[in-house]
């Protein structure tokens, strides 16, 4: 069970490693872009390309999914950033039901822990499977498998690093339940400060006023997907403009947070204890550029600044 491409690395080793794949569950095929057409997940499209059988419900509580799916008469049920599983769901098989999550359980339980991860300045993190209970990311803990984060990791090198861990995980702990040698962890009296909240609009605003640092883990977490953003003003406009790719600079400085200091062909703005470059960014109606492009059609004022 499984959407994006991030899952899919776990279905191909799962094949790869002979496992008898009996049915994959994915969303529903869904219009996008500009002619709306009817897209089809990641996940979808390999099952596909290895004549698996694919299910695309709409309601996971659906009768007629439910009597589909306990027809695959499937032993064991794995899920790779999917959805939340009616308890019917998740403990139809003999052997239960385990998830793959992109983070050491139980910190970054939630929705987004590649994000928060770097957004937090995190140095390690990794990838975790356990069975799946009645709430998110509580389950038994069966294997963990640390990944360090270093200081030019974007989310999405995280994600492919994570991705590929994440599907030798599954595939050792597909093999434990083979051999019926599962021992878990309990997670149950065990919390953690640190989530992994869903990402909102609000969330990728940058604030120029924190640390220089936390500005840089909070442009790459976010990076490349959903972006950070940020309001530039110069010669009285106000540009919404996306940020991609960032270096860092600590020093000394006089200015203000959100001060642009730019030439002819580099550009970076101030935060506290330093400044941040700006190398890729994206503005309104234009693609991803390199700073240089952007510069040579951008009016920069004295006083342009970013908030």
């Amino acid at each position: 069970m499984g959407t994006p491409d991030f899952a899919v690395a776990t279905l191909e080793a799962l094949v790869q490693n002979k496992f008898t794949i009996v049915g994959v569950i994915t969303a529903p095929d869904r219009p996008a872009g500009r002619g709306q057409k009817l897209h089809e997940s990641a996940v979808k499209k390999y099952a596909v390309a290895q004549d698996l059988q694919v299910l695309q419900p709409k309601n996971l509580k659906d009768e007629t999914f439910l009597k589909t799916l306990k027809s695959l008469e499937a032993n064991l049920q794995i899920v790779v950033a999917f959805r939340m599983l009616p308890k019917v769901v998740w403990q139809m098989p003999a052997y239960g039901t385990f998830n793959l999550h992109a983070s050491l359980l139980p910190d970054y339980r939630g929705a987004a822990p590649i994000n928060w991860a770097i957004i937090n300045g995190e140095t390690t993190t990794g990838v975790t499977t356990f069975f799946i209970d009645e709430k998110i990311d509580t389950g038994a803990i069966i294997l963990q498998k640390e990944c360090p984060i270093t200081s030019k990791d974007t989310a999405g090198l995280l994600h492919d690093k994570l991705m590929e861990l994440g599907a030798e995980l599954v595939v050792k702990t597909t093999r434990l339940v083979e051999q019926n040698n599962v021992a878990t962890i309990d997670q149950k009296n065990t919390t953690s400060s640190k989530m992994a909240p869903k990402i909102s609009r609000e969330t990728c605003e940058v604030n120029w006023d924190l640390g220089v640092e936390k500005v840089y883990n909070h442009i790459r977490g976010l990076s490349p997907y959903p972006a950070a953003w940020t309001t530039l003003h110069t010669s009285g406009d106000s540009l919404y403009l996306k940020i991609y790719e960032v270096a860092l600079e600590s020093i000394r400085h006089g200015l203000e947070p959100g001060t642009i200091v730019a030439d002819k062909s580099s550009m970076k703005i101030a935060a506290q204890g330093g400044y941040i470059h700006l190398l890729q960014i994206q503005l309104p109606g234009k693609r991803k550029m390199g700073i240089k492009d952007v510069l040579n059609g951008l009016n920069l004022d004295s006083k342009a600044h970013v908030v």
